[in-house]
């Protein structure tokens, strides 16, 4: 079975923990929603990267308090670009599936959607767990 990557992003209004883990599951649920195959059991990693100026906490507890407790999870720094968009979170999501890379929905949600316009898609939230 190949591994297909997943990628999102969105912008995180203020440098706080409950706003970062709540930007961050609002990002992985709007994931799981436009990929509705995608199940955590078949997710073999999990890769966040956070521009610098987010400093109060990594986003991977939301994917934890989402039930992602067996995924290998990973968060780094993004490399600080000059005039790059700030309080940006990333996430690429490696998942084990059959569906061919075309099938994939990337999500990038508020001022994020501006790193990958032609990604963009509309994209109907709504709430439920992964």
């Amino acid at each position: 079975m190949p591994i297909r990557g997943i990628r999102g992003a969105i912008d995180v209004p203020e440098d706080s923990a409950g706003v970062v883990l709540a930007s961050t599951r609002t990002l992985l649920i709007a994931i799981q929603q436009a990929n509705p195959d995608l199940r955590t059991e078949d997710i073999a990693s999990v890769w966040f990267t956070s521009t610098p100026d987010l400093v109060s906490i990594v986003p991977a507890p939301a994917a934890r308090d989402l039930g992602w407790t067996l995924v290998p999870l990973m968060c780094t720094l993004e490399m600080p670009v000059a005039g790059s968009l700030p309080r940006i979170i990333r996430v690429l999501i490696h998942w084990n599936t059959d569906q061919p890379q075309s099938a994939i929905r990337h999500v990038y949600l508020g001022e994020a959607a501006r790193l990958r316009p032609d990604l963009n898609e509309s994209i109907d939230l709504k709430e439920s767990v992964l």
